[in-house]
């Protein structure tokens, strides 16, 4: 796919033109409230993952309504409770599930606590699988997840999911061996919404890695794209064809840009300039728009990256994240190397 979106030029400028509902803030706090109700940590339990390197939690917390999420809590092996780590919180993408325990190192072996958060009624799409059934409504949807319940904000799937991401915090706040002043919530794709969701619902969190967020910017997505899962909500517009209204006012519920406005902390974006699945005027609108209802300057950066599709910088990104959470001083400073003679 060559370039399709605006030029880099334009999208640094660019905005989106969708509104906000009014009631946006008191129906997320609301949301929030209930879940809150419950205490975030429904278990705990010690997990062989047959690795020397890491030991490993099996947890469920309370996500929306209380309803328990599961999630892989993980620690650099030896390291004592006593220590609080910085905590990552990653989230997933769309159709993966938390898979197995020994699969995600990456934030442990940098020397952080982790929280791998499983997405409810997902993870049948590719990877290892999921453990955490979606409990909602179920009318009549497309394939796949993101039309489930869609002409009801109250009822509609990513309310339940974007809540659970909140909660995560929350949890990873609870869990022992963490920092509480250091949850870094992270995520790509799908997980990238997510992590804009908690960054903009919690907006304490100390720093936000996004990459390719999906569901922002839904109005100018559909313009320009059929990519799954954005298919999802043509295929079902296609056949109630007098939703339009009612499905675009749900969507505002969840739009990663509404979120980003509400979002404190330091953040990290990343796009590919040929992703056809997160465009990069959606993630642009997301970045362009972070931190803005803050009455100072909250620090954001992106990362571009030209030639590539929705796997953006991939593993050169990762080392990117790496670095800016090290300059930060949210990553814990590691040994000296060893010097072979």
């Amino acid at each position: 796919m060559a370039q399709f979106d605006l030029p880099v030029e334009q999208l640094r400028e660019y905005r989106s033109f969708e509104r906000e509902p009014a009631d946006f803030d008191d129906r997320w706090r609301g949301t929030l409230q209930a879940a809150r109700r419950h205490d975030p940590v429904i278990s705990s339990h010690p997990f062989d993952n047959a690795l020397a390197a890491v030991d490993c939690w099996d947890v469920r917390f309370a996500g929306f309504a209380g309803e328990p999420v599961a999630g892989w809590f993980s620690r650099p092996a030896g390291v004592p409770l006593a220590a609080e780590l910085p905590v990552v919180v990653e989230y997933l993408g769309y159709g993966r599930g938390r898979g197995l325990a020994h699969e995600r190192l990456l934030w442990t072996a940098a020397g952080c606590a982790h929280l791998l958060v499983d997405s409810r009624g997902q993870g049948g799409h590719y990877g290892s699988g999921g453990d955490t059934p979606d409990s909602g409504p179920v009318p009549p949807s497309a394939p796949g997840v993101v039309t489930r319940g869609i002409l009801d904000h109250e009822n509609h799937y990513y309310r339940r999911l974007l809540t659970d991401a909140a909660r995560a915090v929350d949890a990873a706040r609870a869990l022992p061996g963490t920092d509480a002043g250091a949850v870094i919530v992270a995520g790509n794709s799908q997980g990238g919404l997510l992590s804009l969701a908690a960054a903009g619902l919690v907006p304490d969190v100390a720093a936000c890695l996004t990459s390719a967020p999906f569901l922002c910017h839904p109005a100018r997505a559909l313009q320009i794209t059929e990519a799954a899962p954005w298919e999802e909500l043509v295929q079902y517009l296609s056949v109630y064809r007098d939703a339009e209204a009612v499905v675009m006012r749900t969507l505002s519920y969840v739009d990663g840009v509404a979120l980003a406005r509400r979002a404190l902390a330091p953040a990290h974006f990343a796009t590919g300039l040929r992703d056809t699945v997160c465009p990069p005027s959606t993630v642009f609108a997301a970045f362009n728009a972070y931190g803005e209802h803050s009455d100072t300057n909250v620090s954001r950066r992106i990362e571009i990256y030209p030639f590539n599709h929705h796997e953006g910088g991939d593993a050169v990104n990762t080392r990117r994240q790496l670095d800016w959470l090290a300059g930060l001083g949210l990553t814990p400073a590691l040994p000296a190397p060893l010097v072979f003679t």
